[in-house]
C-alpha cells in the first residue's frame, strides 16, 4: 500500500498519540462528556492537571481533540476526522492481509490436492 507522506505522517501522529493509555482515557472521557476542561478531566484521572494539559496538547497536535476558549476556560472536544482517517488506513491494511492470507490458503490447498499424500493409510 503506498501513501503520500502527509497522510502517513497524520497516521503516525494519531498512532503515537493513542499509544499512551492516559491519552486514550482522555479521549474516552471527552467522547462521553462531549467537552470538558483540563481541570474537569484531571478530577477523573490519577494525574495532575498539568499532565492532562500536556496530554491534551499531544492529542491536539495529532488532530484528535481541539480546545476552544469560553471565557477564562479552555474546553476540549473530540475531533473524529483524524481518527476516522486512521481507521480507514487500518481497514485497508487489514484487507491487504486478508487477501494475502486467502492467496496462501488457496496455494496450500491446491498443493495439497495436487501433491502425493503423505498421510499413512
Amino acid at each position: 500500500m503506498t501513501e503520500e507522506r502527509p497522510a502517513a505522517d497524520a497516521v503516525d501522529s494519531v498512532l503515537g498519540a493513542l499509544a499512551d493509555p492516559t491519552r486514550r482515557q482522555l479521549l474516552d472521557l471527552l467522547a462521553a462528556q462531549g467537552e470538558a476542561t483540563a481541570t474537569t478531566l484531571a478530577e477523573r484521572l490519577p494525574v495532575s492537571r498539568q499532565a492532562v494539559v500536556k496530554h491534551l496538547a499531544v492529542l491536539d497536535a495529532a488532530g484528535l481533540v481541539s480546545g476552544g476558549r469560553v471565557g477564562r476556560e479552555v474546553r476540549y472536544a473530540v475531533r473524529p476526522a483524524a481518527l476516522n482517517a486512521t481507521a480507514r488506513w487500518m481497514v485497508g491494511l487489514a484487507a491487504d492481509w486478508d487477501r494475502r492470507l486467502a492467496n496462501i490458503k488457496r496455494v496450500a490447498e491446491a498443493a495439497e490436492w495436487d501433491g502425493p499424500s503423505t498421510r499413512p493409510d
